[in-house]
């Protein structure tokens, strides 16, 4: 092990947008990080140049022998995510993977056994744990201030829906969109989610339905503490990105609401006038990003367990998978534990 603290070396697999920003990120903004690589086979090498990034390619496996990399950075096509995770884990490099791991809970299982097999670190980018306002909501339910959970309500809706072509091949909107809510779910509750039970629609793209999804949808979800909650999902909110949260507790109450350009509010005789929602979900979870891939940096250095484990990588699956046969069977269902 080296000694602490120093400074972790990063590879990355995969240059789309999510890539990108994570390369972004490490390279100005994460403390104790260095970025040194990063492949993709489509890598935009004037970017790639224009960062300064000493090594590019098309191919990942050029990472994994390189000694001086520590970790590798996984943000290539979903269905890539498992069995780069094990390789990377072969190789004995920390790993901090985009959500999914996969669509199948047995090829997550497999990859975790792997990972665990290997003893590095492995943290899933579940990045909506670490907003601001929705770590704070937390942070309250946690101390006890709020007393036992009773009922927790996450509203999350798009301001677009995606194209037909790239929902046919996403899983569908519960593994896709809702699976942070999924996850945010457990956060907040600090309990799994028993039972769901899922109503959905096509109320806004007649091509999402004939490609198999749904675009609007509400959520009931059982916990094992008893709590209730509601998780309601939208392809399409005209007025931006709108994401919110409220805990209910026997004590009482917190909620986190949208971020906006400014806090700005006026009022004249017309009414009351305030900023729309963040459109971009890049903007809107700009500092979670940063927030995550700092954590992950951190759990290295410290030798301390990540924050967002396999575990919680799978959960959320799990629990989408239960919502998917809720939708097609009209009815509750219960949730495999993980």
């Amino acid at each position: 092990m080296k000694s602490e603290p120093y400074t972790v070396t990063f590879g990355i697999i995969g240059a789309g947008r999510i890539g990108k920003l994570h390369a972004d990120n490490l390279l100005n903004r994460v403390e104790g990080a260095r970025l040194k690589a990063i492949t993709d086979p489509f890598l935009d090498e004037e970017w790639a140049a224009s960062r300064d990034i000493p090594l590019t390619g098309k191919d990942h496996r050029m990472m994994l022998d390189d000694p001086e990399i520590d970790a590798i950075l996984i943000g290539s096509p979903s269905a890539e995510h498992a069995p780069q995770m094990i390789e990377c884990a072969q190789a004995g490099k920390h790993i901090f993977c985009e959500k999914p791991i996969a669509l199948d809970p047995e090829i997550i299982r497999n990859a975790l056994a792997e990972v665990d097999k290997s003893g590095v670190k492995l943290q899933v980018g579940f990045n909506r744990r670490f907003d601001p306002n929705f770590a704070a909501v937390q942070q309250q339910v946690a101390s006890g201030a709020l007393g036992e959970p009773h009922i927790i309500r996450i509203t999350s809706r798009d301001p677009a829906p995606p194209p037909a072509e790239y929902v046919a091949g996403s899983g569908g909107m519960f593994l896709d969109m809702t699976i942070h809510d999924f996850d945010m779910a457990r956060f907040l509750s600090g309990s799994e989610v028993t039972e769901v039970h899922a109503y959905g629609a096509v109320l806004i793209d007649p091509e999402i339905g004939k490609a198999g999804d749904i675009d609007t949808a509400v959520i009931s979800l059982k916990f094992a503490n008893g709590a209730l909650g509601i998780i309601e999902n939208s392809r399409k909110a005209v007025y931006g990105y709108d994401q919110r949260v409220e805990f209910f507790g026997s004590k009482g109450a917190a909620m986190a609401d949208n971020n906006t350009p400014t806090s700005m509010v006026v009022f004249n005789e017309s009414g009351t006038i305030r900023d729309k929602p963040l459109y971009f979900f890049l903007e809107r979870y700009e500092e979670a990003f940063v927030a995550e891939m700092q954590a992950f940096v951190n759990a290295i250095r410290e030798d301390k367990p990540t924050t967002v484990s396999g575990n919680d990588g799978l959960a959320p699956v799990l629990i989408a998978l239960a919502a998917q046969e809720s939708l097609k069977s009209g009815k509750p269902e219960k949730v495999d534990s993980v």
